[in-house]
């Protein structure tokens, strides 16, 4: 079958993803919730895609599945619990462990148990997995925002789902031959240049879509284990399990040597007070302090700050996005301003810090920065006497 969209060359990861967004939204594809922008989207005809997973011949065999909470997987997660097969769920953003097993209550009625499907259910009728349970994944359901008939994956940017299986590798709960199946409108189904794919990406081997049934005969290794050298401290931080598989490798003799951290995001991280509030400052400010110009016109209006207060201005946020996931992006980067001033409605942001000196560093530290699927736009903000 012929992709519904093309790609021109030398196209990124990004531009496939807003590609694949915006179609399924001008083409009426997507699906609650919308609008499908920054996350796994979900499609009309999801539940008719996951009933295909029936006829793949791992279903029979399978007692132990691993099903990602995004919303097009739901029907695969009801199917899995009304099989009364064991599903486990990730923890979203892996922040409080790995995995959740989904337990039904006695007797639950085919109602309950669809309610265990969805993500509300995920939360209340689950309990966690730790390291030393003995799980061993017989398949794998990942979602994607693009897959090309070779297997290759390309999720929402964030890297959860790559993540989860080096994890579920480390930890030795699922097999070289353990298959990963991706379910997907057939508009997400293109071709994917093979030189965006790392060693870290995970491919897949079957996609489902609610008119076919792809064996992508993948031959590329899927991860290995978890590549150390691309976790950053601020990674160690926010995904606490990683601390304790680093411990169990490094005991056994791996290396775990952490990605070097860019000097100034180590700078900022020793100089910068802790985030506040949006619109709230975080010092007090000397009464005979001289002033600042206001900042103005494309990049809105900051109130008069202390002349040495250097403010960055922010853009291209996601309208969907919250301060809350700004504020713990730059607490990752080491990026804590005394001040965030959240407009976003607007899209933008401004963040005051202490000098010139400090802000140049955190504008060189994310530089680039892919925030909730949009690179950011960072830089001085405009000033006028």
């Amino acid at each position: 079958m012929e992709p519904a969209l093309r790609l021109g060359a030398g196209v990124s990861k990004q531009e496939i993803r807003e590609k694949i967004w915006d179609y399924m939204e001008a083409q009426n594809i997507a699906d609650f919730p919308r609008p499908v922008h920054h996350r796994i989207p979900n499609f009309k005809g999801s539940y008719e895609a996951c009933q295909n997973i029936r006829e793949l011949e791992a279903y029979s065999r399978m007692q132990e599945v691993k099903v990602d909470p995004d919303k097009p997987l739901e029907g695969v997660r009801l199917i899995v619990l009304q099989a009364r097969k064991t599903l486990l769920v990730p923890t979203p953003r892996l922040r409080t462990g790995l995995f959740n097993k989904i337990i039904p209550p006695p007797g639950a009625t085919k109602e309950i148990l669809r309610k265990c499907a969805t993500s509300q259910g995920v939360k209340n009728y689950s309990v966690p997995i730790d390291l030393d349970s003995k799980v061993l994944m017989d398949l794998i359901v990942v979602g994607s925002v693009a897959v090309s008939e070779k297997g290759w994956r390309i999720g929402k940017g964030e890297g959860y789902a790559d993540m989860e299986y080096a994890m579920m590798v480390s930890m030795g709960a699922v097999r070289e031959e353990t298959p990963v199946v991706t379910i997907v409108h057939d508009c997400q189904v293109i071709d994917i240049p093979e030189d965006l794919i790392g060693a870290h990406d995970l491919t897949v081997d079957y996609i489902l879509t609610p008119t076919r049934i792809i064996v992508t005969g993948c031959t590329k290794p899927k991860p290995q284990g978890i590549i150390w050298s691309m976790i950053s401290e601020e990674m160690m931080e926010r995904i606490l399990i990683l601390k304790n598989l680093r411990f169990r490798e490094k005991q056994a003799g791996k290396d775990v040597t952490l990605q070097k951290m860019h000097p100034a995001h180590l700078k900022n991280i020793q100089t910068q007070a802790p985030l506040q509030n949006a619109g709230q400052v975080a010092f007090d400010r000397p009464a005979d302090v001289t002033h600042s110009a206001h900042c103005n016109d494309e990049h809105g209006t900051s109130k008069v700050e202390p002349s040495s207060v250097t403010t960055v201005y922010v853009g291209n946020i996601p309208k969907d996005a919250r301060v809350s996931d700004l504020k713990r992006t730059l607490r990752e980067y080491g990026a804590e301003p005394l001040r965030l001033n959240w407009q976003g409605a607007q899209g933008r942001a401004f963040l005051d810090y202490k000098d010139l000196a400090t802000a140049e560093d955190v504008i060189s530290s994310l530089k680039d920065l892919n925030f909730s699927g949009n690179t950011l736009w960072v830089k001085l903000a405009k000033k006028q006497k």
